[in-house]
């Protein structure tokens, strides 16, 4: 699995303005955000869910990672994306754990663990 993943109650604007606010709490700023809605709209002209990518990142520990092995940034930042199905609303993290596990280096594991902590913490503070 590598995402985690939770259903929340609120409805998709709202969760996706407390996302950008736990995420802040939890030292992260959002680098880049995607409509997918409405970028699949203008591009095919089909319609879908609300869903936004966004990619958070957390500056002192992209640098420390960075520090180890540079080529990590290719699995930054960390997306965060927010979604409805089915009438509910979701709200989703990459887990670091398991993409640091593609690149196989000891040394980024505590820092795959501390960040994945902060944003289990923010999925779990979206309610």
């Amino acid at each position: 699995m590598f995402a985690y993943k939770r259903q929340v109650n609120l409805p998709y604007d709202k969760a996706v303005a407390k996302a950008r606010e736990e995420l802040a709490k939890e030292g992260f700023g959002v680098l880049t955000e995607i409509d997918v809605k409405a970028t699949l709209k203008k591009k095919l002209n089909v319609d879908y869910d609300d869903y936004i990518i966004m990619g958070a990142c957390n500056p002192p520990f992209a640098y420390q990672a960075l520090q180890v092995v540079k080529d990590v940034g290719l699995m930054m930042p960390c997306n965060v994306v927010v979604f409805t199905d089915k009438g509910q609303t979701f709200v989703e993290a990459v887990q670091p754990t398991v993409l640091m596990n593609l690149v196989q280096n000891e040394k980024l594991r505590p820092i795959a663990e501390q960040i994945e902590a902060k944003l289990r913490k923010v999925v779990d503070n979206i309610k």
